[in-house]
């Protein structure tokens, strides 16, 4: 039965369908499942489902900009902390060993949702390029506060680092590939705070 929210309050509706696709999504892949599946899990009406959704696309869409908030959410938390700026990315490196560790875990939800949407014109696709773009972005800036020198390529290393962690959390021991992760990241850091030698 569903239930009539009050003005301005987020629908229950919305959010149970919201939090139901989240999870099949992220368990099964987007392709694999339907509407159909996620309106009788949710236990919602195909109208209520339009109503918040003109169709499984903006579903997706938000389920992406949902994950893309609760990523925010933790990173620049941890940025506020008022940290030195290794501190933080170190911070931010076992958040990320936490989620691997953590059960269920099937890879990152973006690098799982654009294998699905390999085309770049695409919302979807889009949308992924530009969380991981506020990531790398976000990685950048940290670093070029610990030693002022070009931190381009460094910030690129640590996603790349993330990324290869992501992948092999969900196949091998997440134990070992966090292990391997954090201590990637912290000889990452050590290269970038040593200034190049010149021969």
């Amino acid at each position: 039965m569903e239930h009539t929210e009050p003005a301005g309050r987020p629908s229950e509706a919305r959010s149970r369908l919201l939090g139901t696709a989240a999870r099949l999504f992220y368990a099964e892949g987007i392709h694999a499942v339907g509407v159909d599946r996620i309106i009788a899990e949710a236990e919602v009406t195909r109208a209520t489902l339009y109503r918040h959704f003109p169709g499984k696309e903006e579903l997706v869409l938000a389920y992406l900009g949902e994950s893309d908030r609760a990523v925010r959410e933790v990173t620049e938390g941890t940025i506020a902390g008022g940290f030195p700026a290794a501190d933080t990315l170190r911070a931010v490196s076992r958040s990320i060993a936490e989620g691997i560790r953590s059960p269920g875990f099937r890879g990152c939800a973006f690098l799982n949702a654009v294998a699905e949407y390999p085309d770049p014109e695409h919302p979807v696709h889009q949308a992924v390029v530009a969380h991981r773009q506020w990531f790398l972005d976000t990685v950048r800036e940290l670093l070029s506060r610990i030693r002022e020198a070009p931190a381009e390529q460094a910030a690129r290393h640590f996603v790349m680092l993330r990324d290869g962690a992501m992948a092999a959390g969900c196949l091998f021991d997440p134990a070992l590939i966090t292990e391997t992760f954090l201590r990637g990241v912290e000889g990452l850091l050590r290269a970038h705070v040593a200034p190049a030698t010149v021969d």
